[in-house]
């Protein structure tokens, strides 16, 4: 289905037109196969809230005779997750060669650093001492770049285990303030731990980093028919519709020191999880962002 509750399976042409858009309507009359993209559209077995998220469609139409009569079959393929896992494995190959030549560059270079202190310290020159300083300080920099980015690269997979919410989340409150929205479902859920945790700290920075209220930064965790949904929402400035359009897109970041890999590496745990990641602002009036993911 695409904006509605009602499943596609079994419709006519006039009441998938009713139930569809301006970009359905014009795939279908267009008599050919090809690629739409609609906004708000959704699957009939999720459990997130969107906010103006595109998706893309692939329509296949062909004509067959049953009873010496013409039909016509329209056959409508998701592909959104799909083209997202092909872009997102093309980062993936960016940055273990940017990290492979980083890292054969940086052993050497601190290497020669290391010797360079040996050679000098004898001398009485204290701007060589603020020189190897900054050296050091860069090559450190550079190589906690390369393993944050390493992290979104090599992804382990899930080693799953039952996820005790109230004890995930007394952890991450160790290192974070945050209040929780509700109570806490007694829902069986299996994830790997480590993972999830990692989520929920790049959530809450972001939530930090919006420039909430730390008492409006708020956690909830709802039982789903088929599976477990994750909330985190702020009260800070939310999104404009272009940086919500690329909030997910690796190395895309509106911070002048950011990495823009924490929500994109957030949707790779999740959708290692088989689940989902969406974001949407604050109704109602309010400002702010929430981010939902969806562990089935």
């Amino acid at each position: 289905m695409f904006n509605s509750e009602q499943k596609l399976e079994g419709l006519t042409r006039n009441e998938l037109y009713e139930c569809g858009s301006e970009q359905i309507k014009n795939a279908m009359e267009a008599g050919r196969d090809g690629l739409f993209h609609l906004k708000h559209a959704h699957s009939n077995d999720s459990q997130l809230k969107r906010d103006d998220e595109a998706q893309t469609w692939h329509l296949s139409t062909g004509q067959f005779l049953l009873n010496n009569h013409s039909h016509r079959l329209y056959i409508f393929k998701q592909l959104t997750r799909e083209l997202s896992r092909q872009e997102v494995a093309v980062w993936k190959k960016v940055i273990r060669i940017i990290s492979h030549e980083l890292n054969n560059s940086l052993g050497p270079m601190s290497s020669m650093l290391h010797s360079g202190k040996l050679l000098t310290q004898n001398l009485d020159e204290p701007r060589l001492g603020r020189v190897f300083s900054t050296m050091q300080e860069r090559i450190n920099h550079l190589n906690e770049f390369v393993q944050g980015y390493g992290k979104f690269a090599k992804l382990p997979q899930p080693k799953l285990e039952a996820i005790d919410w109230q004890s995930l989340l007394n952890s991450v409150k160790q290192e974070w303030i945050f209040s929780i929205e509700g109570d806490i479902p007694n829902v069986e859920c299996f994830a790997d731990r480590v993972q999830l945790e990692q989520l929920l700290i790049n959530l809450l920075k972001n939530a930090f980093e919006s420039g909430s209220e730390t008492e409006q930064i708020k956690v909830k965790i709802e039982a789903k028919s088929n599976g477990t949904l994750l909330s985190v929402s702020d009260a800070g400035k939310g999104m404009s519709e272009a940086v919500m359009a690329n909030a997910l897109v690796p190395f895309y970041s509106t911070k002048a020191s950011g990495s823009g890999l924490g929500l994109a590496l957030c949707r790779e745990i999740a959708e290692a999880h088989h689940g989902q990641l969406s974001l949407h602002n604050c109704g109602d009036g309010q400002t702010g962002l929430v981010v939902q993911v969806f562990i089935p």
